[in-house]
């Protein structure tokens, strides 16, 4: 038995990890949790690889990526998609005034986007959009969100991509707004799923305790948004909760099953890893989802959509 799971989370507000840090759920069911906050995704895959943590919330190409190199961990459940958005100042149009998505990216020919580090799930969906565009738009790379903010606020970028939460701390610094909502670039992209460490698979009722909270606490944002943004709120001690329900509002589609719609959009990030030259080989389905415990957890329909 675990003593104690080491859990990966990131700084995005609506991923049910504030919700079960913010209440005693997990200590209830027996788990005893501890809690290590990362950067991005690609750091979390290191820290698998480094045996640090035993479970993570993270962008699942950061996840193949770390597969393919030989990290054994593996998805066992979903939990949000289509959680990237692009950003950028008010004098540039948005995919709803100009109707098109080539349209958009050519306002930023010759411009810089911003974005979190190479590998994260944004980096990936920004970087095919332009190389299929054939434009000539630079992406600059940060470690923290927080600097992909910074950046655009003080004029070093022109545009930036990255979760629902980016957008709306953007909107209130300097009142960007979105210019790709999060269904425009990548359609069902899984923005996170559980993935564990493949020894924690030889302790199911951990796993399954886990996900078995993990969908509640999906059901409890999406049924009591409002009750979810005050622990949110309280949790990160920096965000107020008509914050955490702005973020909730732009991409709402909360779950932690793993349905084929999810399975299909992950697969179609292979090729477009391969060509980006983030992974040379290739994968199968089974190398990246083990569908047991969530299937045993999550009978019925997912709530996506």
């Amino acid at each position: 038995m675990f003593d104690n799971i080491r859990i990966a989370h990131l700084s995005t507000v609506y991923h049910t990890s504030f919700i079960l840090m913010g209440t005693d759920w997990l200590e209830r069911a027996g788990i005893h949790a501890e809690w290590k906050l990362f950067a991005s995704g690609p750091d979390i895959v290191n820290a698998f690889a480094n045996k640090e943590i035993d479970l993570a919330y993270i962008g699942l190409p950061p996840a193949i990526i770390g597969i393919e190199r030989g990290v054994p961990i593996i998805c066992i459940a979903g939990g949000h998609v289509e959680g990237t958005v692009m950003i950028a100042r008010k004098e540039f149009g948005t995919l709803y005034e100009l109707k098109n998505i080539n349209a958009v990216l050519a306002q930023f020919k010759g411009k810089v986007i911003g974005s979190p580090p190479k590998g994260s799930i944004h980096d990936v969906i920004i970087n095919n959009a332009i190389e299929e565009a054939g434009f000539d738009i630079s992406v600059k790379n940060f470690p923290w969100t927080d600097f992909v903010l910074e950046a655009l606020v003080d004029g070093d970028i022109d545009a930036a991509v990255g979760t629902p939460s980016l957008a709306v701390a953007a909107a209130h610094a300097n009142g960007a707004r979105i210019v790709f909502p999060p269904d425009a670039l990548w359609p069902s992209n899984p923005s996170y799923g559980i993935v564990v460490r493949k020894e924690l698979l030889d302790f199911p009722d951990v796993i399954t305790g886990f996900l078995e909270l993990h969908e509640k606490a999906s059901n409890f944002i999406r049924e009591k948004p409002g009750d979810a943004a005050r622990i949110v709120s309280g949790i990160t001690g920096i965000v107020d909760e008509d914050f955490v329900l702005e973020a909730y509002r732009i991409s709402p589609k909360y779950c932690a099953s793993l349905p084929q719609d999810f399975v299909d959009s992950t697969m179609a990030f292979i090729p477009v890893l391969r060509r980006l030259g983030y992974i040379s080989g290739n994968l199968s389905e089974s190398k990246i989802f083990n569908h047991t415990f969530i299937d045993n957890v999550h009978k019925g329909p997912s709530h996506y959509k």
